[in-house]
């Protein structure tokens, strides 16, 4: 059976809930704030295999969004502002001029329910009011966490809209396969086209190739070697609508490899270069480097970009986003 237990208590009295599943070699600790996956182990690979800690406090005080699922819209949105069905609208600004993971109170913040659970599986829910840090029209969404035979955990995140609004969720787990850092890791990314940004990390609206340029992992590169000179902070362009669910990128390190399958048509992978964290993780300090996160979502500030896959959600439609990260050790 799943263990669940409090793992700690909000500044406003409110307790945050950890659920402790088991299933395909995997062991996963969930927290309800955030849906969170604060803990991940591999059976035979005793090191965390996610960044996390072993407190509540980093997980409302350290910036970061460790193992968080974000939204209402995921990544960032010029000044925060678009327009849907010719309402223009103004969402919080949190991150320099811009919107970033839903606003400062966004779903990473939320405190979220337990609506199922089983021993290798956990179903989470929450409820958005309409105007929720500016969004249009109320939003129900749901996140499912499953650990599937062969070292397989599956996420499944749904929306139901009442009115038209924007729905676009990110698993943001910082991934580890050992060591002090991910340069020693490799990537193999399944992308064509990348898209470039501006100094505050909003797309320029150009869709570029990554063939002959340093976003170029159809290859496995070693990060060490990849990542002189190369902030990575991208949204890596996989196909223009979500499709079925289908490989698109390995990251590993030694005997230990995660393979990464979506139905969504972006993968954002961020270096964590920046990363400077005085509590410590799980597996120790972190610093630069210390973890990757791989985000499938649609494309960043899509909302602005008519021509790209939207992240539109209305009435009657159902928003499904799933993903699988597999992790074999040679």
């Amino acid at each position: 059976m799943p263990q669940i237990t409090l793992f700690g208590t909000l500044p406003d009295g409110r307790a945050v809930q950890q659920i402790t599943l088991s299933g395909g070699g995997l062991t996963a600790q969930v927290l309800t704030l955030g849906a969170s996956l604060r803990d991940l182990r591999l059976a035979g690979h005793a090191p965390a295999l996610v960044l996390g800690f072993d407190s509540l406090a980093p997980y409302s005080q350290v910036p970061g969004y460790f193992g968080a699922t974000v939204g209402r819209c995921a990544n960032r949105i010029a000044g925060g502002a678009g327009v849907l069905d010719g309402q223009r609208f103004q969402l919080d600004i949190n991150n320099g001029p811009n919107h970033l993971h839903g606003g400062a109170a966004g779903f990473s913040q939320q405190l979220w329910q337990i609506a199922d659970v089983q021993a290798d599986r956990v179903t989470l829910t929450l409820a958005s009011a309409d105007g929720d840090m500016g969004y249009p029209g109320a939003l129900a969404v749901s996140v499912t966490y499953a650990l599937l035979p062969g070292g397989v955990m599956d996420i499944v995140m749904e929306g139901h809209a009442q009115a038209p609004t924007l729905c676009n969720l990110a698993h943001h787990s910082y991934f580890t396969l050992g060591g002090p850092d991910i340069l020693s890791h490799s990537l193999k990314v399944d992308a064509a086209h990348y898209l470039p940004v501006d100094a505050g990390l909003i797309p320029t609206g150009e869709v570029a190739e990554t063939a002959g340029s340093p976003f170029d992992f159809h290859q496995p590169r070693l990060l060490r070697a990849a990542l002189q000179g190369l902030a990575l902070d991208h949204n890596f362009c996989l196909s223009p609508q979500r499709r079925a669910l289908r490989p698109v990128a390995v990251l590993s390190c030694g005997r230990l490899s995660m393979e990464l399958s979506t139905t969504e048509p972006g993968l954002q992978i961020y270096d964590a270069a920046r990363m400077s964290v005085a509590v410590p993780g799980l597996n120790g300090p972190l610093g630069p480097y210390a973890g990757i996160a791989m985000e499938p979502q649609v494309w960043p500030d899509a909302i602005n970009h008519p021509d790209w896959a939207q992240p539109v959600l209305r009435p009657g439609e159902v928003y499904r986003q799933h993903s699988q990260f597999a992790f074999t050790l040679g």
